[in-house]
This record gives structure tokens, C-alpha cells and sequence, in this order.
């Protein structure tokens, strides 16, 4: 497994990925709680210390970083503190943004999460309208375009906050047709994106629920074959990933189960920003020539490492390749 493994890392590393979505700072501050307020029945945090990485599609950019490919970003931010911050981030990970895509007076997506003993308590979102989120299309349509051109994988990481339209998918989409590139989408169907035929949709258990239309009471048992169904019906993707928690991922293709791999994650301690580590390695995997069934298993194997660890973060090389050896 450790030489498969070995292989397929070798080959992302040629590949180049352009990542469209929403970008997002998110902010950690770490403490202990030993007792309670007496203002309210809620514990006080005794801060050690605060902690800022990249969320979102920022995130997704950070995880294929990780896994050794080039990696490019078109969404949004403020021309504020957590915008200059998060672009710093991006900078120091070598993933480029265009000075065209940060813009004056609205709030850089902040997500804050306070931890106390490894444990999340509360997150504080600050953000803006999806409006003020939202890319000119006609304006940097020959920017995107170039872009795409480039790519080996245009991954869209939406997170509902305005960048991933409809309008955007289908220009890329008339795009990457030229050329054969590979689009994969990790959707979020509260933002009624209107899209059909990407090569790689993956939503996780609730998404997939949303995207298929099917109502369910709450102890209802989760109707997985319908959902597929459903899913294809609307949507076309060629393929359709749903992750599924403790319950690992489920393959389908033109509406029909293929398989369900069992998850790989023998601790899990934070799922922050696991679906980002999916579709990164999920992408770049099918892109660098693998089989759909041995990229599932590829991306398990990423989230099993991630999950691992506390705080949204990365899975590199040298872990999957560990990871591989003594959990598979």
C-alpha cells in the first residue's frame, strides 16, 4: 500500500489545480475552562493563546498544497485585517491570489471557534451578505478563462457565501470541455446553485439529503438509493461521492450505488475542515490518472489523517503514506 501510495503522490505533484470558492479566515482561540461564570451559567475561558489559518476554499488550496500540486485560488476578500491576514496565509503556502478579487469595504469571512481542552464550545461568524461575495463574471471573464486553461482541475469549494453561481459553473465547465479538465464540486445546497453535468459531486450525509429533494422524519432510516437516484436526475454529475461520517464514503454513478468504503479514522478529535481534505485529494487523485474507486479510497485514507488532528488542517505525504501502512 506504502508504494501505491508513493506513486500517486509522485504523479499530483505535476498537476496544477485551480480552486473557486468562498475564503474564509478561520480564528482559534485556545484556553482551559475550570469553572463556571457567575454572571451565567456558562464557563470561563482562561485564554492561552489564539491561532488563524485558511477555511473554506482557502483551505481546500492549503490541502492540495499539502499533497505536493500547484495550486491557484479565485474568490473573495475584504480589504481588511482578516482579508490581509488570510492572503498572507495563502502567500506563505505559495497558492497566488489576484489583487482583483480583494475588495473595499465588505468583511473577510471570520469564523471564530473557542477550544477548551481540545474541546469547540461556541464559534462567532462574522461575514456579509452573499451579494458582496459575488465575482463579476462579465468583467473577469477572459481572467477566468486563462485560468482554467492552465488548470489540470478546477475544484469549486462552495460554502453558500456568494462566490459559486450557476452563471460561473457553466462558463468553466465550456471551458474545461476543450481541454478535458476535470471539475469536481463540494456543493452547499442552501445556496440554490443551479448546475448539471460536473464530473465529480461530493456532498456529504445532510447535503445529499438537501440536493435530492427527499423529505425525512427524524428517526427515518437515511434512504441512500433514492438520494442517488434523485441526485442523478437532477444533477448528471458523472459521478456522485457522498461522505457519510463515521459510516465512510458511498460511490454512485448514473444514479446507482457502486460501493461503500468503510472510513479508515480509528480517532477523530475534529471534522473542521475534513470535507476540504476530501475533495482536495479526491480531485487531484482522478486527475493523476487513478481509478474513481481507488481515489475514494485515496481520499479516505486523507480524511482518516485529518480528522485526526484538531483545528481544520492538512494531511502531507509522509502521514498518508504512515496512515496507509497501519490503517489499511
Amino acid at each position: 500500500m506504502g508504494n501505491i501510495m508513493k506513486k500517486l503522490l509522485e504523479k499530483i505533484r505535476e498537476l496544477k489545480v485551480l480552486i473557486i470558492g468562498d475564503l474564509i479566515l478561520d480564528h482559534y482561540i485556545w484556553g482551559d475552562a475550570s469553572r463556571i461564570s457567575p454572571e451565567a451559567p456558562v464557563p470561563v475561558i482562561e485564554v492561552d493563546h489564539d491561532s488563524y489559518t485558511a477555511g473554506g476554499a482557502a483551505n481546500v488550496a492549503l490541502n492540495i498544497r499539502a499533497l505536493g500540486a500547484t495550486a491557484e485560488i479565485c474568490g473573495v476578500l475584504g480589504n481588511d485585517d482578516s482579508g490581509l491576514l488570510l492572503k498572507k496565509i495563502l502567500a506563505e503556502n505559495n497558492v497566488p491570489i489576484d489583487d482583483i478579487f480583494i475588495f473595499p469595504n465588505i468583511q473577510t469571512i471570520l469564523k471564530t471557534r473557542i477550544i477548551a481542552r481540545q474541546q469547540q464550545l461556541c464559534r462567532l461568524d462574522r461575514e456579509s451578505t452573499p451579494a458582496n461575495y459575488k465575482i463579476d463574471i462579465e468583467k473577469h471573464k477572459g481572467l477566468i478563462i486563462d485560468k482554467v486553461k492552465e488548470a489540470d482541475v478546477v475544484i469549486f469549494s462552495d460554502y453558500a457565501k456568494g462566490v459559486v453561481d450557476g452563471k460561473l459553473i457553466k462558463l468553466v465547465q465550456k471551458e474545461a470541455k476543450k481541454n478535458n479538465t476535470l471539475i469536481t464540486y463540494d456543493p452547499k445546497p442552501i445556496g440554490k446553485v443551479v448546475f448539471k453535468g460536473v464530473d465529480i459531486l461530493k456532498p456529504n450525509r445532510l447535503e445529499a439529503l438537501e440536493l435530492s429533494g427527499i423529505q425525512i422524519r427524524q428517526h427515518d432510516e437515511y434512504p441512500i438509493a433514492k438520494i442517488c437516484e434523485s441526485i442523478w436526475k437532477q444533477y448528471h454529475p458523472k459521478y456522485l461521492i457522498i461522505s457519510l461520517g463515521a459510516d465512510g464514503m458511498l460511490l454512485s454513478e448514473k444514479g446507482k450505488i457502486i460501493s461503500q468504503i468503510p472510513t479508515y479514522a480509528r480517532e477523530v478529535f475534529d471534522v473542521s475542515g475534513a470535507g476540504d481534505s476530501v475533495i482536495a485529494s479526491l480531485s487531484t487523485a482522478v486527475a493523476a490518472g487513478s481509478k474513481i474507486e481507488e481515489a475514494v479510497h485515496f481520499a479516505n485514507i486523507v480524511g482518516g489523517v485529518v480528522v485526526g488532528k484538531v483545528g481544520a488542517t492538512v494531511a502531507y505525504p509522509n502521514e498518508i503514506i504512515e496512515y496507509a501502512s497501519t490503517h489499511v
